[in-house]
């Protein structure tokens, strides 16, 4: 098994198209017996973690593959449907480097790659399930974390993720190595508070943090 993801840009003439194909799609993967874990995402700007955060022009999906099946995947009329429909599509093979916590109760991704062997670009996705009781209280937490991870030294790229537009929230970013995630991680001092708050005000119902080694990529994030 491999983890792939995609990201499709969209004219906005698509949106209702794109919202549509978030619902139908799940059929198709849910039946896919080379699949193990999906997830459709919506994508935004990862600054509040609101829905005026939402980007309606991007639109995203997580897969574990079996290796094999990749090809034929994507030669599938779900993803030749979103390929029609985009100005500009994102795709990434990712292996893992470390996990922790889950996603819908599950651990969807198994250690693949030693970090200290692995020097090149690394991603990090980040998902909560948020209490609806603590939205607020996270919500205004978020800004000065959001804003220190845009400025951090060594980030590439990153966007926010989600299933929903709330209360199921995450980031997705690429980083230039093991390293600058390492600092950002543990010597930002508005992620070191934002730590102590999720553990002071115990805002999730389920969270997951995984990095990864950034195997390959095609277009455009």
């Amino acid at each position: 098994m491999i983890t792939r993801i995609y990201f499709w840009q969209i004219e906005r003439r698509y949106l209702v198209w794109a919202i549509l194909r978030m619902a139908v799609d799940r059929r198709a993967l849910k039946e896919n017996k080379s699949i193990s874990f999906w997830k459709l995402l919506g994508c935004g700007k990862g600054e509040t973690f609101t829905p005026r955060d939402a980007d309606p022009q991007r639109w995203g999906l997580l897969i574990r593959i079996e290796a094999d099946q990749v090809e034929r995947f994507e030669a599938s009329k779900l993803m030749k449907r979103w390929a029609s429909h985009s100005t500009d599509t994102f795709s990434a093979t990712l292996k893992t480097i470390s996990a922790h916590g889950e996603w819908s109760r599950k651990q969807p991704f198994p250690l693949e790659i030693d970090g200290k062997e692995w020097d090149g670009e690394v991603v990090a996705i980040t998902r909560a399930r948020i209490k609806p009781r603590k939205n607020l209280v996270f919500w205004r937490s978020v800004p000065p974390v959001t804003a220190a991870l845009k400025s951090a030294p060594g980030l590439m790229a990153a966007i926010g993720i989600g299933e929903a537009p709330i209360g199921l929230q995450g980031t997705f970013s690429i980083w230039r190595d093991g390293a600058a995630i390492r600092d950002f991680a543990y010597r930002s001092q508005a992620h070191r508070a934002a730590i102590d708050a999720t553990a002071r005000e115990q805002w999730y119902a389920e969270e997951l943090f995984a990095r990864f080694a950034l195997v390959d990529t095609n277009g455009r994030l």
